[in-house]
């Protein structure tokens, strides 16, 4: 689809939608492209990394023909983000199981603290070239 980085995310979580928009806006460089899960290219990329197509509870950075997961996901997109957020890699010192655990802890309750969308977000058309179909 692309070489370059792509952020995969729930759709129609508030959460995930407001991480999203974090990742837009410190992205000066414009690089890193963005799919829903839920869309027919996530689910495609989801496929092609041999990754679950019916869960939605992490999202997925791809980057170098690797997908990585969860809370490396997070770390490795704020590699691309200007000022200090990538200075974030220094978490990856962590143990993944810590990290994770931290991370799972919030996915599970991202719906209840931070809603639900009933769709997919529709980005604004400046944004909207940097969105898979």
């Amino acid at each position: 689809m692309t070489n370059q980085p792509i952020i995969l995310f729930d759709g129609v979580c508030n959460f995930c939608n407001g991480a999203v928009n974090f990742a837009i806006k410190r992205d000066k460089k414009r690089i890193i492209k963005f799919a829903p899960l839920q869309s027919s290219a996530g689910q495609q990329l989801l496929k092609q990394y041999d990754l679950p197509t019916a869960t939605m509870d992490s999202f997925v950075f791809i980057d170098n023909n690797t997908a990585y997961t969860q809370s490396t996901a997070a770390i490795k997109v704020c590699s691309y983000l200007s000022g200090l957020w990538p200075l974030c890699k220094v978490f990856l010192i962590v143990p993944k199981f810590i990290r994770d655990g931290l991370y799972n802890w919030i996915a599970k309750n991202r719906y209840k603290w931070f809603g639900e969308r009933e769709s997919c977000m529709i980005p604004t058309p400046d944004v909207r070239a940097r969105f898979l179909d």
